[in-house]
């Protein structure tokens, strides 16, 4: 890949990865309301993976992808997409979609606690500002009781909490192992084997049936949504990133996903936009800025 394609790559893929990711809480909110969750992620993988799977001959070559480096890939799609992911559908069903996305939006400060923790990568005093800002803009943001109001509510928070910890862990992972040099193998692989498991995790958890038949146009084009751009495009250029940016730049999408994602939330189902809600995004978001322009050592990959 030639430089200038290259960086129009990485523009591409910071385009997806922010505006496209940021849309695919609304869709995924809709999907939720007649799909059970689990059931529908794994959907939404199967069918992203498939037609990766498809059109991946004319992509890559097959034969140079090692064992090892499917098994890492399955690992890292566990976790992404089974645990993370998984997740984050559950907690939909029970909060706003603009809610869940800034919660997401405090990635970089779970993914520099990890990076002191795991790595034992000290944290500056610029970047303990932005912890401080966070931890702050956290609390404001979950301590509204008209966000907050019944057991219900808790439990997608929770959910959520165990998604930023499962992706933090997994963006580290993913750093430090060997996977497909092919981008599109890479992520083909990560939602076949979370579709998996998914669909495994839908049927121990017992999930309702779903009578396909019957659902509502906005749920089939919602799917479709996610299966095309929030899999295929935005996961893919996601995988792309970390392959050739670091993850504390790549998380850098925590700035705009939840502004997008409040905007469609208020704009087409009518959620709860407050006062405490813009002011806990705004300091939020600050100490994410803090966290991301602190520089800190790069994580080596493993060769």
């Amino acid at each position: 890949m030639t430089k200038n394609r290259h960086l129009i790559a990485i523009v591409l893929s910071f385009f997806a990865i922010y505006i496209i990711w940021g849309s695919t809480y609304l869709f995924v909110a809709y999907a939720v309301e007649e799909i059970p969750p689990l059931k529908m992620a794994a959907l939404r993988f199967l069918l992203a993976s498939l037609i990766i799977l498809i059109f991946s001959p004319l992509l890559v070559n097959w034969n140079e992808v090692k064992a090892s480096q499917i098994k890492h890939s399955m690992i890292a799609g566990f976790m992404f997409l089974s645990l993370g992911n998984g997740a984050m559908c559950y907690a939909l069903q029970f909060i706003d979609s603009g809610l869940s996305a800034l919660l997401i939006s405090s990635q970089p400060l779970v993914l520099i606690l990890m990076l002191r923790i795991i790595d034992k990568i000290a944290i500056k005093p610029k970047a303990l500002i932005g912890v401080a800002l966070g931890i702050i803009g956290m609390y404001l943001l979950v301590s509204q009781k008209s966000l907050v109001s019944h057991a219900d509510q808790w439990k997608g928070l929770l959910a959520m909490l165990s998604c930023l910890f499962t992706w933090g862990y997994a963006s580290l992972y993913v750093t430090k192992v060997e996977l497909p040099s092919s981008t599109f193998v890479n992520s083909a692989i990560q939602m076949a084997f979370a579709s998996f498991t998914l669909f495994i995790g839908s049927w121990i958890f017992g999930e309702a049936s779903t009578d396909w038949y019957n659902l509502k146009s906005i749920t089939w084009y919602s799917v479709l949504y996610l299966v095309v751009f929030g899999s295929i495009i935005a996961f893919t250029a996601f995988n792309f990133l970390l392959k050739y940016v670091s993850p504390e730049k790549v998380s850098t999408s925590t700035y705009v996903n939840p502004i997008v994602a409040m905007f469609l939330g208020w704009y087409f189902r009518d959620e709860i936009l407050t006062n405490q809600s813009l002011i806990a995004a705004i300091i939020l978001l600050t100490g994410v800025y803090f966290i991301n322009t602190n520089k800190t050592k790069k994580i080596e990959k493993t060769k």
